[in-house]
């Protein structure tokens, strides 16, 4: 009988002594051996759509460190690129895009093209899972609906996205028509890397701290309700984890409201409230400040009891609350690692001696 990866069956709701652990953008910068291949590449888009690159970029974590899971190295953006809009990255400035200012670009956006587009993506994934031990998972992805249009209309990231919710102001028509737009381009974006092996989907809305109450129930939770209702429809083994960055005091109403199966948290939540405010049964992600990356190993195993204390009790998945950043520390990656898999007891007494 073939073994069920650990992260799997945590969110799936099983308990575990000691969590399973996968690091957000784990596959990055701060490793020499994906600079080395990405310089190979020459830039970030063609390392995504060249299949081999990015099943080697995507399996060097899992080579070097042994995480339970790896997660297909690629891009939210790749779906607005997949629909026809221009998408560029500047080297040392991030994406840039060509701004959707009207219904009709809007209506441009070609939805039927998206799968030709994007299939190199969904080879890299067929190719990390043939590669994949079989005691580890391979986690597929998109942008959530709200984030994608926010760069879809900026042209590129922003600090407020005051130009989307002005356009969601001044016409709504439009805005939703992008929304349902998005929110079948990534049901049939995650679709496909199922089918080509992803065993887990997270949905990243990585800007949802930006909108309204109003806007978050609008346009977080219910078109990520709608893409988690598909999967769970096309693939129920699968789980889903959403990602609402930001949420706050909106948590609980989304983790109600939205269908994933597992809920990731940023770093800004506390712990302690959201065990009094979500059931014991739903498996939790996080939330680690990336930032300890670059600090020492005792701070590290310190922010790793405290996570491992709290969830005590209920299932998680032990990650970082946001990307790890380019400048982290190899060793402390691999002390974050070493505190995840150590028994509680043992964790407490170095953690208390520090």
């Amino acid at each position: 009988m073939p073994s069920v990866p650990k992260i799997l069956r945590t969110l799936r709701g099983v308990q575990s002594d000691t969590p399973p652990i996968w690091i957000m953008r784990q596959a990055g910068r701060y490793l020499p051996e994906y600079l080395a291949v990405r310089q190979q590449a020459g830039d970030f888009l063609t390392l995504c759509y060249t299949p081999d690159l990015a099943a080697e970029v995507t399996l060097q974590p899992i080579d070097r460190f042994d995480l339970d899971a790896a997660i297909i190295f690629s891009d939210i953006l790749v779906v607005s690129h997949g629909l026809g809009q221009k998408v560029w990255f500047e080297a040392g400035e991030g994406p840039r895009l060509e701004p959707l200012t009207s219904m009709e670009d809007i209506k441009s956006l070609d939805r039927p093209g998206m799968k030709d587009r994007l299939s190199p993506v969904y080879e890299a994934v067929s190719k990390v899972r043939a590669k994949l031990p079989e005691d580890k998972a391979l986690i597929g992805f998109c942008g959530a609906p709200w984030t994608v249009a926010t760069y879809m209309i900026e042209g590129g990231g922003s600090k407020d996205h005051v130009m989307t919710r002005a356009f969601a102001y001044r016409h709504p028509d439009a805005f939703s028509a992008l929304i349902d737009i998005l929110v079948d381009a990534s049901i049939e974006h995650l679709k496909l890397q199922i089918a080509a092996g992803a065993q887990i989907v997270q949905v990243f809305d990585s800007w949802a701290g930006s909108l309204t109450a109003e806007g978050f129930s609008r346009w977080c939770s219910e078109p990520i309700a709608r893409i988690a209702s598909a999967i769970r429809a096309h693939a129920p083994d699968v789980p889903v984890i959403g990602f609402p960055r930001g949420a706050g005091a909106h948590l609980p109403g989304f983790v109600s409201a939205s269908m994933v199966d597992a809920v990731a948290l940023d770093t800004s939540a506390d712990l302690d409230w959201v065990r009094s405010q979500l059931p014991a049964t739903v498996p939790m992600q996080g939330n680690l400040d990336p930032a300890l990356m670059l600090s020492d190993a005792d701070q590290v195993r310190d922010a790793v009891f405290k996570i491992r204390r709290a969830m005590r009790g209920r299932p998680h998945v032990l990650n970082l609350g946001h990307g790890i950043p380019k400048e982290a520390d190899i060793a402390m990656v691999e002390a974050l690692i070493s505190a995840a898999r150590m028994p509680l007891g043992d964790l407490m007494a170095l953690a208390h001696a520090s």
